[in-house]
């Protein structure tokens, strides 16, 4: 009998973790039917509450209110959050409150100090358990960034002066080791989410992102639009689309100047559908 037991354990992990959901939206507007698909796929419309994470923002305060405040549009009122800094002790109550929200909701920011935060407290851990438990996790401009293992930081390393805080949008270019890459939460392991897509003309990030990182299915969310991801299958919600990069072939010689082949591009608009394998 003994020798069932760890397959039995092992099956049962993976449906637990198949039961969570990604909405991740690319920034800019969130539409009344984007929330209100977002709420009902949460199941929060029947019982439960959604917990905001502000963790990216220079204001927590202001993250929360502005949050609490687009879901009360939509006639949804339990909606809480705590502000939280880094290195901080957080209480067991804290904790709990995350792990067993019905829907995480992660406002934009930046997404390097999100995981600062998440990771030194604790945090990280009960937001994965919300999604074990079968949560929703929401994320928009920075909380989309955070959704994959491997995440874009925005930071380029070779040009920072030209990067988005200044006057000059950055990533004028296509070149190898340019694109910062970091740890995000890693709900998505096999693909990489950019945001502002379209909006910020970020073209040329993803390329580079997709070149150096064969076989990730590199994601481009535009602005107002997100996809929901059930069962590593991604739709496509909102009003603008989303673009999708593979490359299949490893880089046979690393230059200043990147160059790849037959790289797979995909656009898809809303109620389209693609696999996250």
């Amino acid at each position: 009998m003994k020798k069932y037991i760890l397959p039995f354990i092992l099956f049962f992990s993976l449906n637990i973790i198949a039961q969570g959901k990604l909405f991740i939206i690319g920034g800019g507007k969130r539409p009344t039917p984007m929330l209100e698909l977002l709420i009902s796929e949460s199941g929060v419309d029947k019982s439960g509450y959604i917990y905001i994470l502000p963790y990216a923002s220079e204001e927590q305060d202001s993250s929360i209110f502005y949050a609490q405040k687009q879901f009360l549009k939509v006639g949804f009122t339990k909606v809480f959050g705590t502000m939280v800094a880094r290195n901080q002790m957080v209480s067991t109550s804290l904790l709990d409150s995350i792990s067993n929200a019905k829907c995480i909701y992660i406002p934009g920011g930046d997404q390097v100090k999100f995981m600062d935060i998440v990771k030194s407290n604790g945090i990280d851990i009960a937001i994965k358990k919300c999604f074990k438990n079968g949560g929703l996790i929401a994320g928009t401009s920075a909380g989309a960034a955070v959704m994959s293992q491997k995440m874009i930081t925005g930071v380029e390393l070779k040009y920072p002066s030209t990067t988005e805080n200044s006057e000059k949008q950055g990533f004028e270019t296509i070149e190898a080791n340019n694109i910062e890459i970091s740890e995000g939460l890693g709900f998505i392991q096999n693909a990489i989410i950019d945001q502002h897509f379209i909006k910020r003309k970020r073209q040329n990030r993803l390329i580079a992102v997709a070149i150096e990182n064969p076989n990730y299915l590199c994601i481009g969310i535009d602005e107002a639009t997100a996809i929901l991801v059930k069962n590593n299958v991604a739709e496509v919600i909102g009003d603008s689309q989303v673009l999708t990069l593979l490359n299949t072939q490893k880089i046979n010689k690393i230059t200043p100047k990147l160059s790849a082949k037959n790289l797979q591009l995909s656009l898809y608009q809303s109620k389209e559908k693609f696999k996250i394998k």
